[in-house]
């Protein structure tokens, strides 16, 4: 991925580099992070302490009895599962998805050697919780490890190692969580999202309503009365305030706090509270009115008793619902201690929950005190100051150590859902010059990261601040612009990106020139993007434009001219000019070679594209020496088991297949599978795209009684990762029916298999 300098942070340039006809061993882990043999060594070894977990504290979870019986047997037979919610209330929140996972994982600590509760609302999130992990097991090299390699030795662990429970808590999109259902088998995954939909086949999900009424009567007198049995009149009270709060065990649970603490108050003088405490402006759906009912007669409370505590709730509104430090609650000047007491006050009244360290606030309750009260004064309303307290709290938190230029990464890696969380919530007009900056840095390292995606609310709330401030033409303005595209463009959404990039390119030509770079680097943008989009007789006069004007302003050797001749074979490749695309590829490897070495990661790249295609147009004999040398080159300066030394390899194995030389085909295919299934565990595609080839080509030597196994268990696992009706299985049924059955083996694609993709990936 290459980057252009701008006022507003590096600029993406969305195309980089693009692999042809490579059949792709994918990247084990997030990034291109390899461990070394004796640290996988210590993650095979290492063991989990009997009852290891980050569980928090048991919850009071009556009834569900059906929904927990439930849950039992679908992990017990399934290995993975959902809960969702029905109904169409806003966020689907407050109804206990969380509570009941928690209260399945406690019922069944023993059944389990580890049990890890995952925050699992974004990739970023989720990473952090499976680095902790790893800081839980083995502390002492985590205490020097970087989050990547302390998530690819989580990753590692759990898939060698049988019997845990991972609880994906609050997941907004299932493909998160796709590359570890995936690719770990070895014990169950558990999620609870908002979202009934979009979940694999072989992932039961269960629709959670509210509680049953006769269960949410009891659950409020427990939480009331504690272990005192209530008189019928009390428990008739309780059954008529429970009914006013739909059953939501959210509400029942706050109402119940405030009622244990106000012990002079009776449920039906709360009843009546409550009543008088409806914001007759709210537009919210039942929750939410509900909710705000109950939390107007909390915070009344609240307000005159412990005014620090209402502060501190408005602040964490704006925040990240979870992980939320202690100290980033802690304004300059304020005793540690009066927010401890405040804390305690907040969790008394179930307002929030706490660690030592952390505390974690519900969304809904979130979604409400973000909204306007009719009762706000004429001042800056109370939800707007929680909005400055929350922001200034996270820019003194950015604050540089003493002798340090900035802070250091595991503090940003803190911050980073808080960040996205306040940028993604600002208020229509609402800007910040600091926090702006401090977006775009954010921005920039999750991009780094592989998170492009999730740094889209940051780049809208920065080109809306730049557009207001600086104008829709300002240098800094385009390049957001451009930046914003790109993250729209790496969450698939196109009917977005390309848009932006068309008016982002359009003004960098009226404003710089047809041929300044960064017009250069724009037009390229679009280019990938109509070209991502199927468009390629938009995309190649794109490309060969911006490839004839980076010749003339930037030099024929210029990294960014190597880059858009890559880019115009890659799309003559993709409409199959072949032989359009070879002389390109051919000048860009030598150009490689003679610029940056033999060995360069680059080189490489581009040397196994050339390959791939001579592979595309028969030509073997040019193919298999540069794959050879490819090979040779990855083992010598990544390693053996180094991701894109197994896709070189297998590439190198698929050549002397095609030209019917099995006997060094199998070996390369055998190396290739039991390195795969070391590094990326059995289950892994790409481990699976291994053994299917390893597969064929016993099959084309008649060795049938190698190649059913192989085929039967690829098919299993297949069905277990991707479903029945995914395109690969149905692949994996037809291989393994006709090696059944030889005399229909013409029917079938005997070809190894493996999805396309690229030796270091594109851009």
């Amino acid at each position: 991925m290459s980057t252009d300098g701008a006022a507003a942070g590096p600029r993406i340039e969305a195309r980089g580099d693009r692999s042809i006809a490579a059949q792709h061993i994918g990247n084990a882990f997030t990034g291109d992070v390899v461990l070394p043999a004796e640290v996988l060594q210590a993650a095979e070894t290492v063991a989990a302490a009997p009852g290891t977990s980050n569980l928090p504290p048991s919850p009071l979870c009556l009834g569900r009895q059906d929904e927990l019986a439930w849950l039992r047997r679908a992990l017990a037979g399934q290995c993975e599962g959902a809960i969702t919610q029905s109904g169409t209330v806003h966020g689907l929140g407050g109804i206990g998805k969380s509570t009941l996972a928690l209260h399945y994982a406690h019922c069944h600590r023993g059944d389990y050697t580890l049990i890890w509760w995952i925050n699992a609302a974004s990739p970023d999130e989720i990473e952090s919780s499976l680095a902790g992990l790893t800081q839980t097991l083995v502390p002492g090299w985590a205490a020097t490890a970087g989050r990547g390699a302390q998530v690819a030795w989580a990753r590692q662990w759990l898939a060698w190692h049988p019997g845990w429970l991972l609880i994906y808590d609050n997941v907004e999109d299932p493909d998160d969580i796709g590359p570890y259902t995936g690719a770990l088998h070895q014990g169950h995954h558990l999620a609870t999202s908002r979202r009934a939909l979009g979940w694999p086949d072989t992932a039961p999900t269960l629709a959670l309503g509210t509680l049953r009424p006769d269960d949410a009567t009891t659950l409020l007198c427990r939480l009331v009365f504690k272990d005192a049995t209530p008189t019928a009149r009390q428990r008739a009270a309780a059954d008529a305030l429970a009914a006013d709060l739909g059953h939501l065990p959210l509400a029942i649970k706050q109402a119940g706090a405030y009622l244990a603490q106000n012990r002079g108050i009776s449920l039906d003088a709360y009843r009546r509270r409550l009543g008088s405490k409806l914001d007759r402006t709210a537009h919210g759906l039942d929750a939410e009115r509900t909710l705000a009912r109950v939390w107007n007669v909390t915070l009344h409370v609240l307000e005159q008793a412990d005014p620090l505590a209402v502060q501190v709730l408005h602040t964490a509104a704006w925040l990240a619902p979870d992980d939320i430090p202690h100290t980033l609650l802690t304004p300059p000047g304020t005793d540690p201690d009066d927010i401890a007491e405040a804390l305690g006050t907040l969790a008394a009244y179930s307002m929030i929950t706490t660690t030592d360290t952390t505390l974690s606030i519900h969304r809904l309750v979130q979604t409400v005190l973000r909204a306007p009260r009719t009762s706000d004064t004429p001042q800056r309303p109370r939800h707007l100051r929680g909005r400055d307290s929350a922001e200034q709290a996270v820019l003194h938190s950015l604050t540089p150590p003493p002798g340090q230029d900035s802070p250091p990464d595991s503090q940003w890696d803190t911050l980073t859902p808080h960040l996205v969380t306040l940028a993604a919530t600002a208020p229509p007009g609402h800007h910040n010059a600091s926090l702006t900056d401090a977006y775009t840095t954010t921005a920039n390292r999750l991009h780094r990261q592989g998170h492009t995606a999730r740094t889209i609310p940051l780049y809208e709330a920065t080109l809306a601040q730049y557009e207001q401030v600086l104008g829709e033409t300002h240098p800094s303005t385009l390049a957001s612009r451009n930046n914003l595209a790109h993250a729209y463009q790496a969450a698939g959404d196109l009917g977005r990106a390309i848009p932006l990039y068309e008016a982002t390119l359009a003004q960098y030509e009226q404003v710089l020139g047809e041929t300044h770079p960064s017009t250069l680097a724009s037009r390229n943008n679009l280019a990938g993007a109509y070209e991502s989009a199927g468009d390629l007789g938009r995309a190649i006069p794109l490309y060969e434009a911006t490839l004839a004007q980076r010749k003339q302003v930037l030099g024929v050797i210029h990294p960014s001219t190597l880059l858009s001749r890559n880019n115009l074979a890659h799309a003559y490749y993709a409409v199959g000019d072949l032989g359009r695309a070879i002389p390109l590829l051919e000048v860009t490897l030598a150009l490689r070679e003679q610029v940056l070495g033999d060995a360069h990661p680059d080189t490489l790249l581009s040397r196994n594209n050339l390959a791939g295609a001579f592979y595309a147009v028969g030509d073997l004999g040019r193919a298999i020496p540069l794959y050879e040398a490819t090979l040779a080159q990855c083992e010598q300066v990544l390693g053996d088991a180094h991701p894109d030394t197994l896709l070189s390899r297998n590439n190198l194995a698929g050549a002397f297949y095609a030209v019917g030389d099995l006997g060094r085909a199998i070996p390369l295919y055998e190396a290739t599978l039991a390195q795969c299934e070391q590094v990326l565990g059995d289950a892994h595609p790409d481990t699976l795209a291994s053994r299917n080839n390893l597969a064929h080509a016993y099959y084309a030597v008649g060795d049938l009684g190698r190649a059913i196994p192989l085929l039967e268990v690829t098919l299993a696992l297949r069905e277990q990762v991707l479903g029945d009706a995914h395109p690969d299985t149905l692949a994996s049924r037809n291989n393994l029916a006709a090696a059944l059955q030889p005399q229909q083996s013409t029917t079938t694609d005997n070809r190894p298999e493996g999805p396309n993709g690229s030796l270091f990936g594109s851009g």
